[in-house]
Parts: structure tokens; sequence; C-alpha cells
């Protein structure tokens, strides 16, 4: 019996997503052009509930791909949702400073002040960011966590209204972070992203690390890698052939992307509304080689690593079974379809 859906939705984050670059090469418009149900984009519905989703995951027959602590966080809530994949991008992470400071290298972070942001919402991601970020600079120096002062800064939380992020005087989201750095209140802030390579450029700042050059995978870890994609359970049960046909859309950017560097960094350029040299800075020249869904064991091991981060510093409401969460066979039935198309 085929369940009857009037609605497909799903959001993506203002990142590099092959979900976004599957939605601005139009590759999920066409593929239910023809179908008797509707599938639209949160990000096109002024409705505050609907927008929140993409943090909760609470919309039914949803699917998802973003920053992986809302994901985790709507999971540890009670949200039914099912991990179908993951992509992997690295992007700048960095530890800045003011150019005359003495911190130079992470071993110069002893007695240092380190700005935590502190946002006004449900799962303060930015802050779980930089305080990871912060401890794997401090460990790679042998800097003990004893041995810094954390200095909460309240920041203006960014919802994600529209594919793309929002500037506040043209330091970005990490505005409130670099007026605490210039006033002096703190010595170091974590940046990433692209707004946070825009940031250390107008900032004209010190980086004292860029932790995406570090090899450990789970010093690289953060938000935005690896990037999960998520869907209703609901959706995945009644309409699995839906979902496996808009997981094929996706994953057909892994095959498109290594062929058309130049076209991939526009379109990551409109996600993240950032010129194409930042983009390039920010997510590497070979960032059309990264576009591949995967399940693979170094992703989901470094992604429990996180998780359970986030349960021991108190972001995640309780701890859960990642590999219980993880459903295969939709990516499965994808690479086996893909494996015909592109030989």
């Amino acid at each position: 019996m085929t369940h009857k859906v009037d609605t497909v939705w799903y959001t993506r984050c203002p990142d590099p997503t092959p979900l976004g670059l599957a939605a601005r090469l139009g590759w999920i418009d066409d593929e239910f052009a023809h179908d008797d149900f509707a599938v639209r984009t949160m990000h096109e519905v002024p409705d505050p509930s609907l927008q929140m989703s993409y943090v909760t995951h609470h919309q039914r027959y949803s699917i998802r791909q973003g920053g992986n602590v809302p994901a985790l966080w709507a999971k540890a809530s009670g949200a039914d949702t099912r991990l179908i994949g993951l992509s992997w991008a690295d992007e700048y992470q960095a530890i800045l400073t003011l150019p005359d400071s003495p911190i130079q290298q992470p071993a110069d972070l002893r007695g240092a002040r380190l700005a935590l942001p502190v946002q006004q919402t449900r799962i303060d991601q930015a802050r779980a960011g930089a305080l990871h970020g912060f401890l794997v600079a401090l460990q790679l120096g042998d800097v003990a966590e004893a041995e810094v002062t954390f200095v909460p800064i309240a920041v203006r939380p960014i919802i994600h209204q529209k594919p793309h992020m929002q500037f506040f005087g043209g330091y970005g989201v990490f505005a409130e972070l670099v007026e605490a750095l210039v006033t002096r209140q703190v010595d170091a802030i974590y940046v990433k992203g692209a707004p946070g390579i825009q940031a250390a450029l107008k900032l004209g700042a010190h980086e004292v690390i860029d932790l995406r050059r570090c090899a450990d995978p789970n010093h690289r870890v953060n938000n935005a890698a690896p990037r999960p994609i998520t869907v209703d359970s609901a959706l995945l049960r009644e309409r699995p052939d839906v979902v496996v046909r808009f997981l094929r859309r996706i994953a057909d950017v892994g095959y498109w992307a290594p062929a058309h560097a130049a076209e991939t960094v526009h379109y990551v350029g409109q996600e993240t509304d950032a010129a194409p040299e930042i983009v390039r800075a920010a997510y590497g020249r070979n960032l059309h080689l990264y576009q591949r869904l995967e399940l693979s064991t170094q992703s989901v091991t470094a992604l429990d690593y996180y998780k359970r981060f986030l349960v021991q510093r108190g972001f995640l409401p309780r701890d859960f079974d990642l590999d219980a969460w993880i459903d295969p066979a939709p990516l499965t039935e994808v690479g086996r379809s893909l494996q015909l198309h592109y030989a």
C-alpha cells in the first residue's frame, strides 16, 4: 500500500552541502515535478514553527542536511528521525588573536582569556563549536583547560530564514566576538567557515591555528563536519521510494561536482553569500571533490566522538546509540543505482 503524502519538506544550512547544490541546480524540483505531492523548502515559507524544524526536526515528511549539532540534539530530545547519509567538506576553523598579541601559537594560550559565544537558543551550537575548537588547540599546545579562562560573550542567534548567512557590521555572525577581541575583553576568538575567514581578513587578525589542517578527524570535527542528512521516520516508513529518489538526486552532486569545479564554487557562494575567492579560502580549492554522500566508518566514528563530547559538556539532554540511529538502506540502494548509471 502506498501512503498518501501531500507535501515533502526539506531544509539545509547555508554551507556547502550536496543538498544545497542539488536544490540550486534544480534537480530536486525536476525529480518531483510530475508527482501528485508537493516538494517544498522550508526557507520559502515565513512560518516560525516551520523554520524551527531546522533545529527540532519536528515537521512530518521532512528531510534535512545541515549542522550535526541540531540533528543530534533533535534525536536526543525525542525526534523520530533516521540518519541516512553524511558529507564531509572541511571548513576554515581558526583561533584568532590581534596582530600585536603575544599569542602566536597554541602553546601561548596558557593564561589567555578565550571567548565563548552564548546564544539564547534551545541548542547553542556556536558555543559548542567554539569550546571544542579551543579544547583541541589547548591539547595541541599542551595547555590544560584549567590554565585558561573562558569568557562568555552574548551573541545574536542566527535564524535560518534564508539559505545564506546574515551579516552584522561587516564582521558577519562573529561581530560580537570581534568586538570583544578588539576591546581587549578577551585574548582569542574562534571563527569558522566563510564568515570566519571574512572576519579574519577584515580584522587583519593573527591566525594561531587553523584546525582543518589537523590530520586527526576528531580534531577537525565540528558542527559542519560531517554534515548529516536526516529524515523524518514516518516518511522513510511510509514512502521509502520518495526518500531514495530524493537521496539519489543529492548523491548525483558527488558525481557532477568533480567535473564542475567553478560551478560548484559559484553555487556554494550563493549558499554562503560569499565571493568565489572567499569560498575557496574557507572550504579549499578541492571543494568540488568533497561532495560525495557516505556513511564511512571514519565519518561515523568522528560523529560519534562529537556526540559524546556534546553529551559530556551538557549540550545534549541525553545520550543515544548512534549506530542504531543510522539506516544505511536508502544510501545502499542509491549506491547500486549510481554504479549502474555511472559505470
